[in-house]
């Protein structure tokens, strides 16, 4: 087995990813699956050795000899394939998930497979298959069949089946096989339910799969409009937010993992496993902006579910996140049993941010509809009710301090970017109402709007720093403030705007990375430092285009792309040292980069 490099753990960027848009696995760069949760994103891992090397569980699958590896997808798909480079020969692994579960059309069926192939020479191949159920907390028992294992636990039961010859003890298995050119083998695992037999899959099968998965997202990538110069980073971010999907019902998940930190050693590590209403909102205006309604329908019919949008809370119609399944409660918790990413410990799961209240989430959401209504299909009757009474909230509600974008656990302030974003919610409801002639009370709704230019004009502004700042009654810089020539708060060229732009690249960027803000002199309630904040560089990309640098903008751009992983992918932050941090691949970045592409394209020509 190739060994792990440097330590226990890869880092987090040598991972790819694949799905079935009802859960993802994570790929070392090594043949390692060490993320896998079954059956869905919030389900507890099955394979967890990213969060614990030892008791985490993980599905190994490698050259029997030293080997070079090159990791990448097979074109326009969620394929990913892992090439081993040996002495002899050279071998890859071919690792997917078929959407709804495969041919056989079992919607429930889980299916996560790898096909071994040697394409030239000859490979020794070795795997070790050693799950640890609900984040390795549960006990299982294994059972062993002719080539087929079925490994049993008190709310799951996987099986393992394999054309190669396997073996087990009490709770893995394992095999050793070589390939000549030309050969292959299959392993297969699946969910199964009650007395429900493992189902084989041989090599046939196996090579039907894969041809299914392919065409499938050669498909669906094929209605993508966008033509413009990053078109293979923009249709990677596009694949990627389509896997952090959750088809049942439509949610998209902020990432697809949990406590991979943003600092190792620190104690900023949560679970965003979640759907949080701000990252869906900008997800679907990614994906329009693409051409993807489908999605953007999807979405709209899991908001349009919440309860809450017509019985008010007390953090309003609307929590700033869901699970996938449109419940409410989000407890967090500690897995103290494990040791977290390089020792990063606590493990949490679910997360107590979901009873914040962050004002800012209405003006996401409501631009989102406000494009939908736009560049999809009008919206109904019910939907423009819904938003109404969003937006009547938002007019007695606005002036609240809140927790701010950045769920801070510092204490409520009144930040500009929740009042921005409760202007943005505001103006675009009433734009859909006069071009559509929509009912609304527009003298209100207008007293309200401008009521909230007029604080942030006038409280969020620092004439010593020459500057907008975070929030009222300090004079610290915030990068979320980079949104308001975007949300077309404030003209671009605006002197206030061009003196906040520079401010902000004089303290908060370094070589073309944006940090969110200084934890030093704006204490956030946590301890540790921060990497750079991947979504607010390529804010601050689409700010140069729209103040009319578009060369500094592009060479920004092009900078932060090469920060992406070998894959195309990003996780939250960038450490110091370029390393990606935080949960990975994380939505915010990938939408972010599509809008960044779409307005340099233009401003370039």
């Amino acid at each position: 087995m190739t060994e792990r490099p440097g330590s226990r753990y890869l880092p987090i960027a040598d991972h790819g990813l694949i799905g079935d848009l009802r859960s993802i696995a994570l790929v070392g760069i090594d043949g390692t699956i060490d993320w896998y949760c079954c059956p869905r994103f919030d389900s507890p891992s099955v394979f967890g050795a990213i969060l614990d090397a030892d008791r985490g569980g993980s599905f190994e699958l490698a050259t029997d000899v030293p080997a070079r590896t090159k990791q990448f997808y097979f074109p326009d798909t969620n394929v990913l394939i892992t090439r081993f480079f040996a002495s002899d020969g050279v071998g890859e692994v071919q690792d997917f998930m078929p959407v709804n579960g495969g041919s056989d059309g079992h919607d429930d069926r889980h299916r996560l497979l790898r096909r071994v192939v040697c394409v030239r020479g000859t490979v020794p191949f070795r795997a070790r298959i050693a799950p640890r159920f609900d984040y390795g907390a549960q006990p299982h028992t294994l059972r062993m069949l002719d080539g087929q294992a079925v490994f049993s636990s008190p709310d799951l039961t996987l099986a393992l089946t394999s054309t190669a010859p396997i073996e087990g003890d009490e709770r893995d298995v394992w095999s050793r096989f070589t390939l000549l050119e030309g050969q292959s083998e299959v392993f297969a695992l699946d969910r199964i339910e009650g007395e429900e037999p493992p189902r084989a899959c041989p090599r046939a099968e196996a090579e039907e799969e894969f041809a299914t998965t392919v065409d499938f997202w050669r498909r669906w990538l094929s209605a993508s409009r966008y033509r413009g110069r990053w078109r293979e980073m923009v249709h990677r971010s596009a694949l990627t937010l389509k896997l952090l999907t959750y088809a049942p019902t439509g949610a998209i998940v902020a990432a697809p993992t949990t406590s991979l930190p943003e600092q190792v050693g620190g104690e900023r590590n949560w679970d965003y496993r979640y759907v949080w209403i701000r990252d869906a909102a900008f997800a679907v205006y990614a994906l329009l902006r693409l051409g993807f309604t489908e999605e953007a329908d999807s979405f709209m019919a899991f908001l349009s579910q919440r309860r809450g949008l017509r019985e008010p809370g007390p953090t309003g119609p609307l929590q700033i996140m869901y699970g996938i399944d449109g419940r409410t409660e989000l407890p967090e918790r500690e897995l103290g049993h494990l040791e977290g990413y390089m020792g990063s410990a606590p493990v949490r799961v679910g997360n107590a941010a979901a009873s914040q209240l962050q004002l800012d989430i209405y003006g996401a959401l409501i631009d989102s509809i406000y494009l939908y209504d736009k560049w999809g299909q009008p919206i109904s009757s019910d939907r423009w009710e819904e938003v109404s009474v969003l937006v009547e909230w938002v007019c007695d509600n606005w002036d609240q301090r809140d927790d701010g974008v950045w769920e801070t656990r510092g204490g409520p302030k009144r930040f500009l970017y929740s009042r921005l974003m409760c202007w943005v919610a505001i103006e675009r409801a009433m734009r859909m109402a006069i071009h559509r002639g929509l009912p609304a009370d527009i003298p209100r709704w207008r007293e309200s709007r401008d009521a909230i230019y007029h604080q942030i004009m006038r409280r969020c502004w620092s004439a010593e720093r020459r500057a907008f700042v975070q929030h009222e009654e300090d004079d610290v810089l915030d990068a979320s403030v980079l949104m308001m020539p975007l949300a077309k708060f404030i003209s671009p060229t605006d002197p206030k705007w061009l003196s906040t732009l520079d401010a902000l690249g004089e303290e908060l960027v370094s070589d073309s990375l944006v940090y969110r803000y200084d934890p030093r002199v704006s204490p956030d309630g946590l301890r540790g430092e921060e990497g750079t904040f991947s979504i607010c560089s390529f804010w601050y990309v689409e700010a140069l285009v729209r103040a009319g640098r578009p060369e500094e903008a592009r060479l920004a751009f092009e900078k932060m792309l090469t920060y992406a992983n070998h894959l195309g992918l990003y996780a939250e932050e960038i450490g110091h040292t370029g390393e990606q941090r935080g949960n990975f691949p994380q939505a915010f970045t990938h939408l972010a980069l599509i809008s960044a592409a779409f307005n340099l394209d233009r401003a370039l020509g």
